[in-house]
């Protein structure tokens, strides 16, 4: 009895997890943080409802606690804006064309060159040099 309790309530958590709108919602996400969908986003002064800044391009969004981060791809490069966000500024996010995913299935995006990172050096060979002869003189 307690096993077929324990399917059935598997069951219905999974089937929550397996929503269309949701599924859609969610590979929405990914295709904007893989800069596939064009956005415009606009910040607005909810005193003087003036419109403070709007930004339009292939946009993904962070929404951290009082400030939100807009990493815009522009050709082959990346820019990246923070806004503060207070009691009086507020912003609003418009799709601006509409893109095919799928409310079947999960999307996952695997980038096999992001395991292997850049790596920026920073100092010279001459302070390498220095370094290490100091160190070998000290053991």
């Amino acid at each position: 009895m307690k096993r077929v309790l324990l399917i059935a309530i598997a069951v219905s958590v999974l089937t929550g997890c397996f929503d269309d709108a949701k599924l859609a919602s969610r590979n929405l996400s990914k295709a904007a943080d893989n800069f596939e969908v064009m956005r415009r986003v606009v910040f607005m002064n909810g005193i003087t409802d003036a419109y403070m800044l709007e930004i339009v391009g292939l946009c993904s969004i962070t929404d951290q606690e009082h400030q939100l981060e807009v990493t815009c791809k522009n050709g082959d490069q990346y820019v990246k804006h923070f806004l503060g966000l207070s009691d009086n500024v507020t912003y609003f996010t418009e799709q601006l064309t509409a893109i095919n995913v799928s409310a079947s299935h999960y999307r996952v995006t695997f980038k096999p060159q992001a395991i292997i990172p850049d790596f920026d050096l920073r100092g010279s060979f001459e302070e390498l040099i220095t370094n290490s002869s100091e160190i070998n003189s000290q053991g």
